[in-house]
């Protein structure tokens, strides 16, 4: 469906995910609501979702310790083993529908850290006690959680969760656990386009692929927006 790329251009193009919580913007920090919504239908979650915690966040902005309350997440040690898919942005592989048997198996998690303190987080650490083939970024996608509305890449813990999940053929799930929030069918919304072009994916090199021509075609529309601007003015 797509040319093949190398792995070289593989980390180059993918869009590495930087999970995160927080902002140094303090704007819409007062709607930053994680409300539960009550027409939510409960179904069965087959596999592991974990989260490592490093304690960088607002506890009362956090996704990620929102779903720990609601018991939708385990809480991992700095030290513990975890052979599932994991988010993080020293992988060089963009997460796909390849990777739907590793979650049924061994499950998901990704790494609670602020964005300001990136550069602190000891993701190295991290990486070792893991299964590193199944090391994944995320692809190209706009947050929509009240803090970084509209930022592409920005995501919260549950934004990225949700976004494996749809991804990797649990689309059911994804939806569950962004409807524990006022915001989160927004989410799915901003980026209903990206999210089924990325999950009719066979692999990651496909992602990159997808992700690199839709962000092709957005730069384009931009240009000629502008090119229309400036011809509208000269008039």
């Amino acid at each position: 469906m797509f040319g093949s790329i190398n792995e070289d251009k593989l980390c180059e193009t993918v869009s590495a995910v930087k999970i995160n919580e927080e902002e140094d913007s303090e704007k819409n920090s007062s709607d930053n609501s994680s409300e539960t919504s009550d027409e939510s239908v409960e179904i069965e979650v087959p596999f592991k979702v974990g989260m490592w915690d490093l304690k960088q966040c607002d506890p009362k902005r956090c996704t990620g310790r929102k779903l720990m309350r609601l018991k939708m997440i385990d809480k991992l040690g700095m030290l513990a083993k975890f052979n599932g898919i994991v988010l993080t942005p020293v992988a060089n592989e963009s997460v796909s529908a390849k990777d739907n048997p590793i979650i049924a198996k061994y499950g998901v998690a990704v790494v609670d850290c602020s964005w300001a303190r990136l550069h602190d987080t000891p993701f190295h650490k991290l990486q070792h006690r893991t299964a590193k083939k199944n090391l994944r970024l995320l692809p190209y996608l706009v947050a929509a959680n009240p803090v970084n509305y509209g930022h592409p890449l920005k995501l919260s813990c549950v934004e990225a969760l949700a976004a494996v999940m749809y991804i990797a053929d649990y689309k059911e799930i994804g939806d569950l656990y962004m409807s524990k929030f006022n915001w989160g069918p927004t989410f799915i919304r901003l980026n209903q386009e990206l999210l089924d072009g990325y999950a009719n994916c066979k692999d990651g090199k496909e992602v990159v692929a997808f992700q690199n021509q839709y962000l092709d075609q957005l730069e384009n529309g931009n240009n000629r927006s502008s090119n229309e601007e400036v011809s509208d003015e000269e008039l």
